[in-house]
């Protein structure tokens, strides 16, 4: 088994869920940047890691356009080195599209995360040789309006089927990966991971997550993640 195969069994699971209003657009960027996704994962995501980083779901500005987790377009292109044709959602909201690595918007919280990593371990393969990062929930969810809405603020009932993929998908992962440490960014991914790893024996962390909603990242996100990694002792 290997992140591919995770892949493609995710994908087969969440590509018949159904979400109702106020969802009214759903992009799945494992189907049409699966290109990059598994680039991606075929560069960086070969074998075991000490650590996951988890984040929530795809970002409009970042995994939505590139196919990689929290991919802002330049740190994607100019630092992963990863760089491909992207395909279009099966429905496409006017307010939200899909440029790939033409989208003049840049993702902070991907600028933030991976410019972390590079200026903290210099080199992608410096730090994928101890971190990974992945999202939990594979699926971004616009309203009519084109504002995003987040997997927690689904209903119960579409969360339920939802979360068992990912559970599943997570799982997986981490048996192939066997880290020592997977790392929710923000609270939501951290209470998911506890969820699903309950039973693997590995610990559970968490991480302020780096969007701009968050003030506590807008007074210096690097130095805020760089002493929560070594109160854990893992830098």
């Amino acid at each position: 088994m290997d992140i591919r195969n995770v892949t493609d069994r995710l994908v087969q699971k969440v590509e018949n869920l159904n979400f109702t209003h106020p969802v009214t657009h759903v992009y799945n960027p494992l189907t049409y940047a699966r290109k990059t996704w598994d680039t991606y994962t075929d560069m960086y995501g070969q074998g075991e890691r000490e650590v996951l980083l988890l984040g929530m779901n795809p970002g409009p500005w970042g995994m939505v356009q590139t196919g990689v987790p929290f991919g802002d377009v330049t740190m994607v292109r100019e630092w992963l080195k990863i760089e491909g044709d992207i395909g279009s959602p099966i429905k496409t909201h006017p307010k939200r599209p899909v440029t790939g690595f033409s989208c003049p918007r840049k993702e902070v919280s991907g600028t933030r995360l991976w410019g972390w990593a590079k200026n903290r371990f210099g080199s992608p393969n410096n730090f994928f040789s101890r971190f990974f990062v992945a999202n939990y929930c594979p699926l971004a969810f616009m309203e009519q309006s084109g504002r995003n809405r987040t997997p927690n603020n689904l209903p119960a009932d579409e969360k339920a089927p939802l979360f068992a993929a990912c559970d599943q998908a997570l799982r997986e992962t981490v048996r192939i990966m066997r880290p020592k440490w997977v790392l929710g960014v923000g609270k939501f991914a951290a209470g998911r991971a506890s969820q699903a790893l309950k039973d693997e024996p590995l610990l559970v962390g968490a991480l302020t997550h780096p969007s701009p909603a968050n003030p506590r990242a807008n007074r210096g996100w690097a130095n805020v993640v760089e002493k929560e990694l070594t109160e854990m002792g893992i830098i």
